[in-house]
């Protein structure tokens, strides 16, 4: 298992940019996809993007297309989440996560590593 540690969340108005970071240890990070999900109040924990373990390939669900970039700096062992054009309906606890695989995925059980989630809020 690899150790994730997620930062960068907070209070933003509608419009806003906020920027997550995601801090692995314990295992070579290079040898994980990488996600983010997360989980708004009252809802199922849901998938927002993936990103090889290469960086060369991502995926996103489609409520954050054009608005939201995973990319990802190996030699920092470092996953981001780039969020601009923040709507209140993204409002909710995002986690980083991760599995020792080659192909994107959108299903959380395939992700055995996973951050204690950090707070992100939109004002409308």
């Amino acid at each position: 298992q690899v150790h994730l540690v997620e930062s960068g969340g907070g209070l933003v108005q509608a419009g806003g940019s906020l920027r997550l970071s995601c801090a692995a240890s314990g295992r070579t990070f290079s040898d994980y996809v990488m996600g983010w999900f997360r989980r708004a109040p009252g809802k199922e924990r849901e998938f927002v993007t993936a990103i090889s373990r290469s960086g060369g390939d991502t995926e996103y669900t489609d409520s954050v297309k054009g608005r939201f970039s995973i990319f990802r700096d190996n030699a920092k062992n470092t996953v981001y989440l780039q969020m601009n054009s923040l709507k209140p309906e993204d409002t909710a606890v995002y986690y980083c996560a991760a599995y020792r695989g080659t192909i994107l995925s959108r299903t959380s059980l395939r992700y055995g590593s996973w951050g204690q989630g950090t707070q992100v809020t939109v004002s409308s």
